[in-house]
């Protein structure tokens, strides 16, 4: 049966056009064929290559693992695609940060040999399901592996929302916007916006109010399985727009709903190294450690 990975990128970025060349070259020289869109495929430089196939669309199914090339945007599209399929996905860090990434550019090398020998481990990063109402009538669906934000539309105007957790009321405030993150997405925007770092093992939902006007608007740790409810208050004027992960908004009109709770269904990631998330952070935020002595060299008698 032939082998197949899955190939999605940004051939926008002229390093991915060397790397995904290595990629390539890699894993079609050990029997596995390469799938992928066929426009970003060419973009690329690969398409017509032997072992590749282009597609009108990523074609998930089938495929042993996605490799993405790109930032965290990238991968976070990677996830869009392979989530439904369960096929697991694997970031190759060609941006800034790259906390979803897996592997670095300077890797390839050991990257495809992990690819070519099945030696990755699958970990599942849980999502939230999100639903934007009014009256009790459904707008908009949809899902987010990072975070779902509700935010002002219009810089001179806050949000005036209200806050319940499990169909009971919290806190009410005047806002630029609120962000309902995982544990995955507790170094992304919730970071930013002065939430906690959470360790992805952690059963955990965090709710963050951006530029709060209020005494009780400190950073929440939730447990997952929590419901929680924004009301936008119809007396206020302004606008807001409801994101998923950055990249897929809804206008949300006033007095409307924001529902959030944990979704049943995960994005796989493909873990290449049993490095622990304390050694990820330091890599990622350039961490200072500097005086760490090792174990602990305490006398335990």
């Amino acid at each position: 049966m032939t082998r197949r990975v899955l190939l999605v990128g940004h051939p926008g970025r002229p390093e991915a056009l060397d790397v995904a060349a290595e990629l390539v070259h890699g894993l079609t020289a050990n029997d596995i064929e390469v799938i992928g869109q066929t426009d970003e495929l060419d973009a690329f430089g690969v398409l017509g290559e032997s072992g590749v196939t282009g597609y009108a669309a990523p074609q998930p199914d089938g495929a042993e693992v996605a490799l993405v090339l790109g930032g965290d945007g990238t991968i976070l599209r990677g996830a869009e695609i392979v989530r439904e399929s369960g096929v697991p996905l694997l970031g190759i860090n060609l941006g800034h940060v790259g906390f979803l990434a897996e592997a670095e550019r300077d890797d390839i090398h050991h990257t495809v040999r992990k690819v070519v020998d099945r030696d990755w481990t699958v970990e599942e990063r849980g999502t939230l399901e999100v639903e934007a109402s009014l009256d009790g009538r459904s707008l908009w669906t949809n899902w987010a592996l990072n975070e779902a934000s509700v935010e002002k539309a219009a810089r001179e105007r806050m949000l005036e929302v209200t806050l319940a957790i499990d169909g009971r009321p919290l806190s009410t405030w005047g806002c630029d916007g609120v962000v309902m993150a995982t544990p995955t997405g507790s170094t992304a925007y919730a970071f930013s916006a002065g939430g906690p770092i959470v360790w992805p093992g952690v059963p955990a939902t965090l709710v963050v109010p951006i530029s709060a006007h209020a005494l009780f608007a400190r950073p929440l740790v939730l447990s997952h399985d929590v419901h929680i409810a924004i009301d936008l208050r119809d007396t206020s004027d302004a606008q807001a727009v409801l994101w998923c992960d950055g990249r897929r908004s809804f206008d949300v009109p006033q007095g409307a709903r924001i529902e959030v709770r944990r979704s049943d269904q995960p994005v796989r990631l493909a873990r290449l190294g049993t490095a622990p998330f304390t050694d990820r952070l330091v890599a990622k935020f350039d961490l200072s450690v500097s005086g760490w002595r090792g174990a602990d060299r305490r006398s335990h008698s």
